[in-house]
């Protein structure tokens, strides 16, 4: 999976590409909480535009995302799933736990 990431304006946007699965779970965890750290940041974004697939580990890592940030008083905002990853995402009902932008 490739990793982007960006900083503006008190916002981080995590883009992500490819396969978000269990092997990516050490990268991933090192962008994001590299983030959560930065004491400008109040806003994350986890871009899923260009996931193509994500399984039971990624939903895992993004609640785990998503404790890290409520501690520190950020928001996450999952943006641009589509296909079968907006579906997995909704019927796991994210949309109760997150922020979803197309």
């Amino acid at each position: 999976m490739e990793i982007q990431t960006s900083l503006r304006e008190g916002r981080t946007v995590v883009a992500l590409a490819g396969s978000f699965d269990f092997n990516a779970h050490k990268d991933f965890r090192r962008a994001c909480d590299s983030m959560l750290t930065e004491p400008s940041v109040r806003v994350l974004e986890v871009n899923l535009a260009r996931v193509h697939y994500l399984d039971s580990s990624a939903l895992g890592m993004l609640l785990i995302l998503r404790d890290k940030a409520e501690e520190k008083g950020k928001q996450i905002i999952l943006s641009g799933p589509t296909g079968t990853v907006r579906q997995v995402l909704e019927i796991a009902n994210f949309g109760k736990l997150f922020v979803l932008r197309d």
